[in-house]
């Protein structure tokens, strides 16, 4: 087995009196999606903002590639090869598709005072990129960010990630506003971003999504990992229930049975 890109090595996190996580310990590996699941308020945005560089642990270690790092900020986890796509991909509506792909890093022609944003080439890097993972019907750079499906804006991101030479991909609930067809080309890129080699984070409360791509499953409640398996070990009842708190999902529907009110005949 290859070593991990990505650890967490007993991480804790507390705001003030308030332990948001308890001890967290997850490995992520090349070409390997850990899906990182849990109900409303589990504790995943923290987690998250941990991997990211947005919060620093109260304890803890998080490692790369077998060696403690450091993530004061967002820009630290970025040139360490961490990239976040949040749930409605980090795009901007009234950009154009070049100009969004190259946001702050934006490629120029010309020399000393008289460079000037190179357009075209933004334009042929970033359809290209995207086209790469799937997404054939963009053609027009210059189309406007906020023409595209909520798949294609994802698919965007997550090109514009791999494409910066990102080698942990942290999704957040990527397919939590989609439709059934977004949906799933998301899952398609998410596979591709896999056969790539990245190390992929995947963040969602839908099991059925999850189960789709995922290689390691972490449930988490209350801040705390209740359960960590590999694919396969889990079905998606037994998943279910242990997101809903250990709770079986059979039983409430027995107890619902029930409590209806019975035919009557005459």
């Amino acid at each position: 087995m290859t070593a991990p890109i990505l650890a967490l090595r007993g991480i804790n996190k507390s705001f003030g009196p308030i332990d948001v996580l308890h001890d967290i310990n997850l490995e992520v590996r090349a070409g390997e999606v850990l899906c990182l699941l849990g109900d409303n308020g589990a504790g995943k945005s923290t987690l998250i903002k941990l991997m990211s560089g947005v919060f620093q642990p109260s304890s803890g270690v998080i490692e790369m590639d077998g060696v403690p790092a450091s993530l004061p900020t967002p820009r630290a986890a970025s040139d360490q090869g961490i990239a976040t796509v949040h749930q409605f991909g980090g795009t901007f509506p009234l950009m154009s598709i070049g100009r969004s792909f190259f946001i702050g890093v934006e490629p120029t022609k010309g020399w000393g005072p008289f460079k000037i944003y190179d357009r075209k080439r933004a334009n042929a890097i970033a359809v290209k990129a995207v086209q790469d993972f799937g997404i054939t019907r963009i053609e027009d750079g210059d189309r406007l960010v906020g023409g595209l499906s909520g798949g294609e804006r994802q698919s965007l991101a997550i090109a514009r990630a791999v494409h910066f030479g990102a080698r942990v991909l942290i999704l957040d609930e990527p397919t939590a506003a989609l439709g059934v067809k977004q949906a799933t080309h998301v899952l398609r890129i998410v596979n591709e971003a896999k056969k790539r080699g990245l190390a992929v984070v995947f963040i969602t409360h839908q099991v059925m999504h999850a189960m789709a791509v995922g290689d390691h499953f972490a449930v988490l409640i209350r801040g705390a990992v209740a359960a960590d398996f590999k694919k396969g070990e889990r079905s998606r009842e037994e998943i279910t229930d242990l997101m809903a708190g250990g709770a079986s999902m059979s039983a409430l529907e027995a107890e619902i049975d029930g409590m209806a009110p019975h035919a009557t005949t005459e």
